[in-house]
């Protein structure tokens, strides 16, 4: 653990400490306790100074902690025990997986988690904006025997399992938007990336990829484009991430199982029942050209069926996003 961590770990009560204190707890001077409380801030986190009472985060903080995290999972810890992976700090935690995992034939359930991620990407190449220890950022490796065309809406899958472990954790009225965002009141909450390699004949390797705002600080709002939302803000208290995590996870893991058995159909219809914009006016973007239509529903391969003046039509996900059209 890094003297930041280390530092993080103390602060994470939300109480006051002094810098001599941090630095006797551990062995560092007090000029370096400042200089790690520095980075601290910088990286999005509101710390609190006060001259006579010490440092003091804005509110507590849960810290990822892997024992926790497998206890919270109960009987199900067993298929993630040895591959379940916690990280400090990486550039991205579906890059990391990967590359864990390369070499590995049993990859199943592989898991990675950070409190801190400094590349991570969501749809279409932008970055997925987060602030550090504060946030769920997961990844999740399977493989499949088939090709590649076998893991056709397996993002639409994973999201009726992200709704699931989070109406768990105590969200209500979460609901999904074609292909791969859970959103709360129009605003995003949560998002998915897949991450697909293999041949036409197999096998495949699937990184999924799991992003949920615990709490965004007013800094890295700045950069966001989008309307969003946090769970900070949705239930009012630090997000438990370890709970989260165990949720997501077992969740996940479930999906998986019933997607390599039975690929989309045991989700296609509770997917359209939580597709916020079922039955809604859409554009859809493509390049240069958009489409406008009524969102019908999926077909088996996940692909949004659009009812347009004459016919209907079937989008995909690599190629559109798709839009509300504003009254």
């Amino acid at each position: 653990m890094s003297t930041r961590a280390e530092i993080l770990k103390l602060l994470s009560d939300g109480s006051f400490h002094s810098g001599t204190d941090l630095g006797k707890k551990l062995g560092i001077t007090r000029a370096a306790v400042c200089k790690n409380v520095h980075h601290l801030a910088q990286s999005g986190l509101e710390v609190h100074r006060v001259t006579g009472r010490g440092y003091k985060l804005e509110s507590p903080l849960a810290l990822l902690d892997r024992s926790r995290i497998l206890k919270l999972m109960g009987e199900t810890a067993i298929s993630v025990r040895d591959r379940l992976h916690v990280l400090e700090e990486v550039d991205s935690t579906n890059r990391h997986l990967a590359e864990l995992v390369a070499a590995d034939g049993d990859i199943n359930g592989a898991t990675c988690v950070a409190e801190a991620q400094s590349g991570g990407r969501g749809r279409r190449g932008r970055a997925w904006i987060t602030t550090p220890y504060c946030n769920l950022m997961l990844s999740m490796a399977w493989r499949f025997p088939g090709g590649p065309g076998l893991v056709s809406g397996l993002s639409l899958a994973a999201g009726v399992a992200l709704v699931r472990a989070l109406e768990q954790y105590g969200v209500s009225g979460a609901g999904l938007k074609w292909p791969n965002d859970v959103l709360w009141d129009n605003r995003k909450l949560a998002g998915l990336l897949v991450d697909v390699q293999g041949e036409a004949a197999g096998p495949t390797r699937v990184i999924l990829g799991v992003g949920i705002n615990g709490y965004i600080s007013p800094q890295d709002a700045a950069h966001i484009d989008q309307p969003w939302i946090d769970l900070q803000g949705l239930i009012g208290e630090t997000t438990d991430r370890n709970r989260l995590a165990a949720l997501v996870v077992r969740r996940l893991l479930d999906m998986f199982q019933l997607f390599a058995a039975r690929g989309l159909a045991p989700f296609r219809e509770e997917w359209e029942e939580r597709h916020l914009f079922h039955g809604k006016r859409v554009r859809l973007i493509q390049g240069e050209r958009e489409f406008t239509g009524t969102a019908e529903g999926i077909d088996d391969t996940g692909g949004l069926i659009v009812r347009q003046a004459r016919n209907r039509q079937v989008f995909h996900s690599g190629e559109v996003s798709l839009r509300p059209v504003r009254a």
